[in-house]
């Protein structure tokens, strides 16, 4: 029988740390092997759209603010979004083991760095980009749709609505208590709005031309005269838009659209016509309505705002429009002060003075949603909208 040596005790060592020092290599190697896309993706998606978001609502208020002192409103477009990362990782080890010592180690060292570098890209509105998304009219096909969504028709038309079959909207400076103003105009969009919220009255888009063989007139003078973001489609590529008074058995919601005709001037027993852009109606059976631009939307908005008494009185700015008739509030409350408060929808600072809609006040920020949403609807003419780029590595 022949005896087998045993191991010295360095080689025992070794033979159980190495091991170890290998696993533990391997891991480290591995760990390096992980990628941050995708857990970063809808982490950095929300907070640029949440970012952009506010951002947007920021600069809205403060062209309001500044249209009202006489400064002419800005807007700078965010074209792109990059949000770029970096990830640096380092590691070393070893494993050292004495034969004729029982000091055997083993080390080992590693680092991680990640660095992010976000790029925002910018684009001012100028030239025919600006004519055409601030100064340009909205056509009425692109604002009434907005109804069917559930939108507020008098909110909506309040805001946009220059005139409708000549019932004046403009709440001129100079022009008196009330600014101007029909109140039959405040009586027709009440109507309106008690007739959306009982469906007793709806929008419709069509390409078809309308009755009455008025298609090729009405579609070149809307073409002229329609505004920013006006539809195309159909054989003669334009939409119409028509207002719809279905019939109903409810005698209160049919005195309300014999009431709404009666304004509107249209037949009787009329349960369609179709809106069209201008101060008047160019046939029979139309319904003509005086669209803003951006610009008008925001002037109107911007002298409704209450601001310091010392303001007007210096000549700095002029005095604020008061509702007129049926109307009592406007139709975004924008509060001023040198303090901000803490319970706000969104606020700016201008030459010192703070500006801000109440997070309380419901109405005023359904009405700001909507001048931001006519805005992009407005935007005709610009450079693809803001895109995000996460590399992931």
């Amino acid at each position: 029988m022949t005896d087998c040596p045993l191991p010295s005790r360095p080689a025992r060592i070794m033979s159980r740390v190495l091991p170890r020092a290998c696993g533990l290599v391997g891991t480290l190697a591995l760990g390096g092997c992980f990628s941050i896309g995708p857990g970063r993706l809808t982490h950095d998606q929300l907070d640029y759209s949440r970012a952009l978001g506010e951002t947007q609502k920021h600069e809205m208020l403060l062209n309001i603010v500044r249209i009202r002192y006489a400064d002419p409103p800005t807007f700078l477009d965010t074209t792109q979004v990059i949000a770029g990362y970096q990830l640096s990782r380092t590691l070393n080890g070893g494993f050292y083991a004495y034969p004729s010592a029982v000091t055997s180690y083993l080390f080992g060292s590693g680092s991680a760095t990640m660095q992010e570098t976000p790029t925002f890209t910018y684009q001012p509105e100028t030239g025919q980009q600006y004519a055409e998304n601030v100064v340009r009219p909205i056509s009425p096909v692109v604002v009434m749709p907005l109804s069917l969504g559930g939108l507020p028709i008098d909110s909506l038309l309040r805001l946009t609505a220059q005139s409708i079959d000549g019932l004046s909207n403009v709440r001129a400076l100079g022009a008196g208590p009330g600014g101007g103003g029909s109140l039959k105009f405040y009586l027709l969009l009440h109507d309106l709005r008690q007739l959306q919220v009982a469906g007793a009255m709806t929008i419709r888009i069509a390409t078809d031309p309308p009755k009455g063989g008025q298609a090729d007139d009405h579609d070149k003078s809307d073409s002229a005269h329609g505004g920013a973001g006006g539809g195309s489609g159909g054989a003669n590529g334009v939409e119409h838009a028509f207002l719809v008074l279905p019939a109903t058995s409810d005698p209160a919601l049919a005195s309300i659209q014999a009431e709404v005709r009666r304004l509107l001037m249209l037949s009787p027993h009329a349960e369609e016509a179709e809106i069209v852009y201008g101060p008047y109606p160019k046939v029979p059976g139309q319904i003509a309505i005086l669209t803003r631009s951006m610009f008008a939307i925001l002037s109107q908005i911007a002298y409704e705002i209450i601001v310091p008494d010392e303001d007007v009185t210096s000549g700095r700015t002029p005095p604020t429009i008061s509702p007129v008739g049926i109307e009592t509030r406007p139709d975004v409350v924008v509060h001023s002060g040198k303090e901000l408060p803490d319970d706000i929808y969104t606020g700016v600072k201008y030459r010192n003075r703070w500006f801000w809609i109440e997070d309380s006040d419901f109405h005023s920020k359904l009405s700001f949603t909507m001048i931001q949403i006519l805005a992009a609807l407005a935007a005709t003419s610009h450079s693809p909208g803001a895109v995000i780029t996460i590399p992931a590595n």
